[in-house]
């Protein structure tokens, strides 16, 4: 049992570190060219120096949801691994990590409404992209959406023995 609970924990600290990097850095899209590597995040677009991501006024509130989205997710999975440390210490034998998992599955959502948004709104209608691809950050959103939902399934039906 501590095996597995040790195994959740580490899985639970990459997926937290995964949404950070997801969140922050600027390769969602990506393009290469002649003219060289040009990479847009949810902040930032960035071709050798970086300015503010240009959006149209239609795509401004889609952005802003995207990115409100993607901090909450990170504050919900930070909030599941304090709740799982405090569960951990504090609960009898028998007792189940609920408050955990439903923190973890309300992460797992808001990570799902981000992605879904991005893919929807700006998958292939970026600005000065001619040959656009998803960049590392897009497919690391992805993986922490998988990540947060086995480990919020796992918290609710994990037993402390």
């Amino acid at each position: 049992m501590l095996v597995l609970l040790a195994g959740i924990f580490v899985v639970h600290i990459a997926t937290v570190i995964m949404l950070f990097v997801s969140t922050i850095a600027n390769v969602w899209m990506a393009d290469s060219s002649s003219a060289g590597t040009i990479s847009a995040g949810l902040w930032l677009l960035c071709n050798k120096t970086c300015t503010q991501l240009p959006v149209t006024s239609s795509d401004e509130a889609s952005l802003k949801v995207v990115q409100a989205f993607m901090i909450l997710s990170i504050i919900f999975s930070v909030v599941a691994l304090i709740l799982f440390i405090i569960q951990l210490f504090t609960l009898e034998k028998g007792k189940r990590f609920y408050m955990t998992g439903a923190a973890m599955l309300v992460c797992w959502m808001c990570i799902l409404i981000a992605v879904s948004i991005y893919t929807a709104r700006f998958t292939g209608r970026m600005l000065y992209f001619t040959n656009p691809h998803h960049g590392y950050c897009f497919i690391l959103a992805w993986i922490c959406f998988c990540f947060s939902f086995i480990i919020g399934i796992l918290y609710l039906v994990l037993r402390k023995k």
